[in-house]
């Protein structure tokens, strides 16, 4: 371009020149006098800018400028920077005849005389739209992967950090259990017990959404009918709304079963239903809806091509803008006050949308309130489940009694405060406990001394519990196994069948569940 104009500057007047001029077509070339007004035009021009020569010679050059521009003068500071400075490039927006605007890369040379008079201006402008949005598109991609890189990384470190917490959580929990037991019937001495128990246990809930935003939370993936659960919790949820909301259902009673973890589900829509509320501190609707959609080839938002079920949290209140909505699923961010809440909701509820195959969408602007689009998957008429066997949480199980045998139980953790507080749990129960401090030093045990059960952590350095497990059943077929995880992720090349007790796990949980596995002939 700095070539065409010193070409235009030097030789305007000569008519093989002008022949090359005008065969230039993807490049508007044309000449200003001093004030601006267009005095040459060339072809190009008149391509890109709709414009024949006769229509805009003679025209003031500020035309080609959007309105914004042209009232902060950005026309005049253009040939006043050409003049002072003897050249002038920008890009930015330009005008078509028709009002369309079109990206523009755009050189100003002043040209002067011998005695360096200002003749007038060269000028070169070259729509580079396409290059520009291809810019901006490979600029998106970038971000997009740099956002996602990021959000992995968050989601391994967090996984990791849960982990740690669990078996954090476990020595407490289990620890203040068995207190409970040993102290005296002091009120005031319970009351600060049961004060920390009910610590440990938020922060158990805390861990789990921790665990449901990194991914690594089991799901029992049943094949439930969404209009009859969300019926379910009508009452809770306009009790937790209060009455100054107004709770609004719209469930079609003929909706596709869906493919999820019903009890994830209900705790991720009481959180997106919350949520609402505290963005609606005047009042105002929350509306939950589902229809059954399809996602095509296309692959919109990342969904697989298949059959989903739409399940939308609808609130009206304050909304929030674009740097809130694209930083709304990270972990521990919120738009809060101090105090009133973790910013995890939220990454739990697209963890456990992610770890199910669906999605979570959010759409909102300041002022519009907030859409959440949950995409489910559809499930099969039938009740299905992806997960193996587990043990649910204490509660959850039909209760059966312990056994009343003692047993010898070895007992598997490499970190030493859960190894201490399970082999006390263990104690406590009348069984007789081994420990080992890793899977080979467990296998040693087995070699040498006959027990009548395993409990074993899964993440330990060198051999997993699952590892271990799958070496016990080869040398004990018959030998009873729990695996217990702070992860309590689907593990690979797991047998159906597999006993799995996710932690952290309480003295009741664990009696129950050895009653189950190991119960007294006797008493059968």
């Amino acid at each position: 371009m700095n070539g065409v104009n010193r070409l235009l500057a030097s030789r305007s007047d000569d008519p093989c020149y002008r022949l090359l001029v005008d065969a230039i077509t993807d490049y508007a070339v044309y000449m200003l006098d001093p004030d601006g007004r267009v005095s040459s035009w060339n072809p190009g021009a008149e391509r890109f800018k709709g414009y024949a020569a006769d229509e805009i010679i003679g025209e003031d050059f500020s035309r080609f400028y959007t309105e914004e521009d042209r009232a902060i003068g950005a026309p005049a500071a253009a040939l006043r920077a050409a003049r002072e400075a003897g050249r002038f490039e920008a890009e930015g927006w330009r005008l078509r005849k028709d009002g369309g605007r079109f990206w523009a890369h755009v050189v100003i040379d002043a040209i002067r005389d011998d005695a360096g008079r200002l003749l007038g201006f060269a000028k070169v402008t070259r729509d580079i739209t396409e290059r520009r949005e291809a810019q901006q598109a490979l600029e998106t991609a970038r971000e997009a992967l740099l956002q996602s890189q990021k959000m992995e990384a968050v989601g391994q470190l967090t996984g990791g950090v849960a982990h740690d917490f669990n078996n954090l959580l476990m020595a407490v929990l289990g620890s203040l259990e068995l207190l409970r037991k040993r102290l005296p019937d002091d009120p005031r001495a319970l009351a600060l017990l049961d004060n920390a128990v009910q610590g440990a246990e938020r922060g158990a809930t805390l861990t789990q959404r921790m665990l449901a935003f990194a991914r690594k939370q089991r799901l029992r993936l049943e094949s439930i009918d969404l209009a009859a659960l969300v019926a379910g919790m009508a009452e809770l949820l306009a009790r937790s709304l209060g009455p100054a909301l107004r709770l609004k259902l719209d469930i079609p009673a003929n909706l596709p079963p869906v493919l999820i973890d019903p009890h994830q589900l209900e705790t991720a829509l009481l959180n997106l239903a919350l949520n609402g509320r505290d963005a609606m501190p005047d009042g105002g609707d929350l509306t939950i809806a589902a229809s059954a959609e399809r996602i095509g080839v296309d692959g919109r938002w990342g969904l697989a091509p298949g059959d989903y079920v739409r399940l939308s949290v609808i609130d009206t209140g304050v909304g929030m803008d674009a740097e809130a909505l694209a930083r709304a699923v990270e972990p521990f961010y919120t738009t809060k006050d101090v105090g009133r809440g973790t910013g995890l909701g939220l990454s739990m509820v697209h963890g456990l949308a992610e770890q199910a195959g669906g999605r979570l969408v959010l759409a909102s602007r300041p002022g519009e309130g907030v859409r959440a689009d949950l995409w489910l998957r559809q499930g099969p008429t039938a009740a299905v489940s992806a997960a193996a066997a587990e043990v649910r949480p204490a509660g959850d199980a039909p209760a059966r009694p312990a056994t009343t045998r003692p047993l010898t139980v070895l007992a598997v953790d490499d970190d030493a405060l859960v190894l201490a507080n399970i082999a006390g749990m263990l104690e406590d129960l009348g069984h007789r406990v081994i420990s080992a401090a890793s899977g080979e030093a467990a296998l040693t045990v087995l070699e040498a001394t006959p027990v009548d059960l395993v409990i074993t952590d899964h993440a330990m350095p060198r051999m997993t519990g699952l590892e271990l497990a799958l070496q016990v059943r080869a040398l004990r077929p018959d030998l009873p196994i729990i695996l217990a995880s702070g992860y309590a992720q689907p593990l690979a090349d797991a047998d159906d069948d597999l006993v799995r007790l996710a932690k952290p796990f309480n003295q009741a949980a664990l009696a129950r569940l050895i009653g189950q596995l190991a119960a007294d002939p006797a008493e059968a």
